[in-house]
């Protein structure tokens, strides 16, 4: 079987849909190989919270700036492909409310003290499943479910090979494969790029409680809400690709997620997705060096957040337009070392 469309994406996480949906709307015709099985981004509680998530890695103000326009840019994109976002904030309980109110204010967040904590109105959510659903349902996107055993190519086009025969040509693809092992055939550059991701191993249960009314974090624990309960999470285990649950963890993490509401409930599934990550916490997105070859890998817990953004600079680069400013700080070559003289 051969197919030959402008994109092929491959990968069906959040940030293969969303440069997927991205390139759709400007009208390519995108295919998207879908390895199926567990999707990290499916694992996960949607959360887009530039706050949170630099008050609790401590970041300096112009990596906080840039998750803080990533949020910025779910609005437009949620509209523009039917999603639904919820914008009704974060809850943080933890010490020293006081100084965290500071911190995130210092950093050009609204936030205000509460008497377990501090609440910020910066911090917003989707639902994963739901939306991932969508996205793979845009119009000029067409999902194929397969998995890619090689990928070489050309300056004219790249031939993408499933592992049971099927092949696709296309001038452009777009590598959205998680923390997975390089495809047989890449470059060995970009191989060796795509097999210094970290693997981290996250799992998170749900429950069966009266839902939350906004996502409510603690140090090295979550509740955030979702249909029928909530989800409580997150371990970040790097290293580990290892897909079974632990129903130790599962247990205490759970029994610690419902004090932190403050009400009883029932644990229900537990789930595990591995995600990736590079030394400096960003993804890579943007152009390869390779002809027609775009990355869009490792973002670490921030898969969600940055969607759009990383989209909004797969797209820029497949077609050759300016990037935004924030591209720089992604671009997958950044690691590599000068040229020798």
């Amino acid at each position: 079987m051969t197919s030959s469309p402008d994109v092929i994406v491959i990968g069906a996480g959040v940030l293969g849909l969303c440069s997927a949906a991205e390139l759709a709307g400007r009208g390519h015709a995108v295919t998207v190989v879908d390895p199926g099985g567990v999707n990290a981004s499916s694992i996960a509680a949607g959360m887009l919270a530039p706050a949170l998530e630099s008050l609790l890695d401590d970041l300096p103000p112009d990596r906080a700036t840039l998750l803080k326009r990533a949020r910025d840019l779910w609005p437009a994109f949620a509209e523009a492909h039917g999603l639904a976002l919820h914008r009704e904030g974060a809850e943080w309980r933890g010490p020293d409310a006081a100084a965290a109110v500071a911190r995130l204010q210092a950093l050009g967040f609204e936030a205000r003290a509460t008497r377990a904590g501090l609440t910020t109105a910066d911090d917003w959510r989707i639902e994963p499943a739901t939306a991932l659903a969508s996205l793979m349902r845009t119009a000029g996107v067409t999902p194929v479910r397969g998995r890619v055993a090689r990928l070489t190519g050309d300056a004219r086009r790249w031939r993408v090979e499933a592992d049971d025969g099927r092949t696709w040509f296309a001038p452009t693809v777009v590598l959205a494969t998680g923390a997975a092992a390089a495809i047989s055939g890449l470059p060995d550059r970009i191989a060796a790029l795509v097999d210094s991701i970290e693997p981290i191993r996250g799992q998170l249960t749900q429950i069966s409680v009266d839902p939350p009314r906004r996502v409510v974090r603690a140090p090295g624990l979550y509740a955030a809400p979702t249909a029928g309960g909530a989800v409580i999470g997150a371990t970040m285990e790097p290293g580990r690709r290892d897909l079974e649950p632990d129903p130790e963890e599962a247990r205490a993490r759970t029994e610690a997620g419902l004090a932190l509401l403050g009400q009883p409930g029932e644990a229900g599934q537990t789930r595990v997705g591995i995600r990736g990550a590079v030394p400096d916490g960003l993804p890579l997105a943007g152009p390869s060096g390779e002809p027609g070859l775009h990355l869009a890998l490792a973002p670490r817990r921030n898969g969600w957040l940055l969607g759009p953004l990383i989209a909004a600079i797969v797209a820029d680069g497949v077609e050759g337009r300016q990037p935004p400013p924030d591209a720089a700080a992604l671009d997958p070559l950044r690691f590599s070392s000068p040229a020798a003289g």
